[in-house]
């Protein structure tokens, strides 16, 4: 799968990081993008950026979205190697980075080299997942700043208003494969494999 990209999204609790570290086992020259990571590292630097988008984190909203293009733009432009496809977790989640998605594959003549996953859980699911959430190497409970109930009422929300009408926009555009993801980790994985040899 040279130079092909995947873009993984989902509602809050759907496993997207779980399937990513699947697709860069399988894939090793990927180039991972992780966006929430990229976020959570900007909160630890002493400025005005870091301060505010560490407000609106602990707050549980999502993040401005020319922050978030303007992030994984700078990432893609600098660090992905000629022909070297990627891997980008967590865009979009609102219309415009949809629109800012679709453009810089058009540029980068990269459409058809595409697929973008969603990851479809139930609210249901979500939250039963995201109240009992376990690290996958260490069986060990983790307890993430956004995952209180209020918290997670909060990204659901976001998700209904914002990120589904920016799937609606992607998919007219681009390959969207949407993946029933409250099967098993590895059945999850099984039918993202089967669409990308598709």
């Amino acid at each position: 799968m040279k130079g092909f990209n995947f873009i993984l999204i989902g509602p809050p609790g759907s496993g997207k990081g779980t399937q990513a570290k699947l697709l860069l086992k399988k894939f090793k020259k990927l180039y991972y993008i992780y966006l929430g990571e990229i976020f959570r590292s900007l909160f630890k630097a002493n400025t005005d950026v870091g301060e505010r988008i560490k407000k609106i984190g602990e707050s549980g909203g999502l993040q401005p979205e020319e922050l978030a293009v303007t992030l994984w733009m700078h990432e893609i432009s600098f660090k992905v190697k000629k022909g070297q496809g990627f891997l980008l977790d967590g865009s979009p989640r609102k219309v415009r980075e949809a629109e800012s998605l679709y453009r810089f594959l058009k540029f980068l003549s990269k459409v058809k080299t595409s697929i973008i996953f969603l990851i479809d859980i139930s609210k249901k699911e979500s939250y039963k997942r995201l109240a009992h959430r376990v690290d996958a190497a260490t069986g060990k409970a983790i307890k993430r700043v956004d995952d209180s109930k209020k918290k997670i009422d909060l990204r659901w929300a976001l998700y209904e208003k914002d990120t589904i009408p920016a799937i609606n926009y992607i998919k007219k555009y681009c390959r969207v494969i949407k993946i029933n993801g409250e099967q098993s980790i590895e059945k999850v994985f099984k039918d993202i494999l089967k669409a990308i040899k598709k």
